[in-house]
């Protein structure tokens, strides 16, 4: 099966079929450089929207990622900008290996093809111009017998007129002779034409355009082959990537499986645990003996029966002592004690950490540099140790430094730990007393930290005591202030009972008065009578606010 010979006669529609398998490669070419355009597209958009999910360093979003879900999550983003990178070495691949090396074998295609036709056009002209030759040998000599003869008819017509004199029936005998003789050369020379172009058509047809054929039809079969092997490698690069895009799926999936519901409520408990003990158990109240009626709603201790212990905290003076702390309540105090204990011990926790962190990337540093004073004092030509001790001494004095704040925060740690509900027995007890002795000594309160009504503590033991002594001395002061106006009533919904300093217990059902709102921390004070007054946790009590009262707002 060869084109030179089955297709001999068809130059100009082989022509055009090479021409049409050139544009269908280059058509596969730009096929598949789109495909490489989608694939990097594809790749940016999966990277941008991995990116978009990515929890913002230093955020509250990045303490999210504790839990397994948002864990998992994350995975699945981490997953999926490596599964974009796959669809980025697909686009590369492509480009390297198909659209590259196609493009420049089109180029030497087109080359080959230009080569080959042109040749083939060359012996086409070669025919044509040896044709023209014999047509005109063979015109010459079909003109040459047709004057031989008519030279040979006028010589015969002279010969028989007996009018013609002898020398014109020479003259046209020889006429006849050159005519005749121009005739034979002409025969000859046609002859001569004729003979060679049967060569040259014969090595037209028989070598030179079978070989220019078969040169046209191996390069088509080349271009055949050639795309074939494009199309391969095309399904080939898919499949290359495709081992790394399961484990990028298992990797998913593994992340999933990983989730622990478990987990996640225990890391919500940690988050949000105050330490504080439940509310106890809501005693009968005996209605049916008038007496209870009319006893005086200035202790607690009485309208909640006998045998309980006396849970105010000792008149004006305890009850005014925590508004003079709470002035300073807009600054978050340095061991946290604005924080419930649950929440305090993590905080102080995370503090030392940190501290151990820095002290240890300090311990670092004056490593290096001692190492560095030993190369300087074995080869002074490298630097002067003496230029080192400065920093030494400041780095030096950094660590004893942060050492000393790590201590204070342990201690605070370490104190905090015992207040945490696995002590709570302990706690109550030693509230207990305090309420049975009044204000505690200076003794007691190193030993106990009060706390706050937020849930959190004072300042250190050293401010503890200050703020007794200051509380004492202008007790006088906060007793003769004017009582803070009533802003609106309340109602007790559970009952509390107020063990730390500043607060106030209260039953279930009881009707106080408000006079001041929760300011955000979640502890409303309240007035019981003008001796009373405390604070309480606002998620314990109902508030009816007075609209008409000075610095009330809107009750929702």
């Amino acid at each position: 099966m060869s084109w030179g010979t089955e297709l001999w006669d068809q130059f100009d529609n082989l022509e055009k079929h090479t021409q049409w398998g050139i544009d269908v490669l280059e058509k596969y070419i730009k096929f598949v450089k789109e495909r490489t355009e989608i694939e990097l597209s594809y790749a940016k958009q999966l990277r941008n929207l991995s990116k978009k999910y990515q929890p913002k360093k230093n955020s509250k979003e990045e303490e999210e990622y504790r839990y397994t879900s948002c864990k998992a999550f994350l995975s699945t983003l981490n997953e999926m900008n490596d599964y974009a990178g796959q669809h980025e070495v697909i686009s590369e691949n492509m480009t390297s290996q198909i659209t590259t090396d196609l493009a420049r074998f089109v180029q030497e295609l087109k080359q080959e093809r230009k080569s080959n036709f042109h040749d083939g056009r060359k012996a086409q002209q070669h025919m044509e111009t040896c044709w023209k030759q014999l047509e005109s040998s063979k015109r010459r000599f079909e003109r040459d017998c047709k004057e031989a003869d008519r030279a040979q008819q006028y010589f015969e017509k002279m010969d028989a007129d007996i009018n013609v004199t002898k020398a014109d029936v020479e003259k046209a005998r020889q006429q006849a002779q050159i005519r005749h003789q121009m005739a034979e050369d002409s025969k000859a020379d046609y002859s001569s034409s004729l003979q060679k172009f049967n060569q040259e058509q014969h090595e037209y047809y028989h070598t030179h355009i079978p070989s220019i054929f078969q040169k046209i039809q191996e390069m088509e079969e080349r271009r055949i082959v050639r795309i074939g092997e494009s199309m391969k490698t095309y399904a080939e690069v898919d499949r290359q990537v495709i081992p790394i895009i399961g484990k990028c799926l298992d990797g998913i999936v593994k992340a999933a499986e990983a989730i622990n519901q478990k987990s996640d409520s225990q890391l919500v408990i940690e988050a949000y645990k105050s330490g504080f003990e439940p509310p106890g158990d809501i005693e009968f109240e005996d209605y049916t003996q008038p007496m209870k009626r009319t006893v005086s709603d200035n202790s607690l201790s009485n309208s909640r029966g006998d045998g309980k212990p006396e849970l105010k905290f000792g008149g004006k003076s305890k009850g005014k002592l925590w508004p003079f702390i709470k002035k300073n309540k807009g600054a978050t105090p340095e061991d946290f004690s604005n924080l419930p204990p649950e929440q305090r011990r993590k905080k102080l926790q995370q503090k030392v950490d940190e501290l151990n962190k820095e002290i240890q990337k300090e311990m670092d540093q004056r490593d290096a540099i001692t190492k560095m004073k030993d190369v300087y004092l074995k080869n002074p030509q490298m630097g002067d140790p003496a230029s080192l001790d400065h920093k030494l001494t400041e780095v030096s004095q950094n660590i004893e430094k942060l050492r000393l704040e790590a201590q204070k925060f342990e201690a605070w740690l370490a104190e905090v730990e015992g207040r945490l509900p696995a002590r709570g027995e302990q706690a109550r007890r030693q509230s207990g007393m305090y309420d049975g002795q009044g204000a505690p000594t200076a003794n007691s309160c190193a030993q106990d930290r009060e706390s706050s009504p937020d849930g959190s503590y004072t300042e250190e033991r050293s401010q503890e005591n200050e703020v007794k002594v200051l509380a004492t001395d202008f007790d006088d002061e906060f007793d003769d202030e004017e009582p803070l106006p009533a802003i609106g009533t309340c109602k007790a919904l559970y009952t509390f009972e107020g063990q730390n300093e500043g607060t106030i217990s209260v039953i279930e059902g009881e009707i106080l008065y408000v006079i001041e709102e929760d300011k955000g921390d979640g502890w409303t004070r309240i007035r019981r009578n003008e001796d009373e007054e405390g604070y309480v946790p606002t998620s314990y009590v109902e508030v009816y606010l007075d609209k008409n009262a000075k610095g009330a707002k809107t009750y929702i």
